[in-house]
């Protein structure tokens, strides 16, 4: 790996913990108000979970594009097509 590749994978990483972080601190403002029963918060678009639970998936998205989509995992990915390519020209 790079200097370029693990610097950009660091500002990733960074990020994704950036996100997940704020993702955690409105869920601890959103939740409670079932626990405690007050509204803190009202949406009138979509119920609060359904919020959630969108933003939840968009960072499985990321963390499974960070995690287990990595530059080596592509790497590897075109090793592989490229030796394919070359079993395909020689006869």
């Amino acid at each position: 790996m790079n200097y370029e590749t693990a610097h950009t994978r660091t500002n990733s990483i960074r990020k994704f913990y950036k996100s997940l972080f704020i993702f955690a601190l409105f869920a601890v403002l959103i939740i409670p108000d079932d626990i405690f029963g007050e509204k803190m918060m009202s949406f009138h678009w979509f119920d609060r979970y359904t919020i959630l639970g969108i933003w939840a998936f968009i960072i499985l998205v990321k963390a499974a594009k960070l995690f287990l989509f990595d530059s080596e995992w592509e790497r590897d990915m075109i090793e592989k097509e490229l030796k394919k390519e070359k079993k395909r020209i020689d006869y």
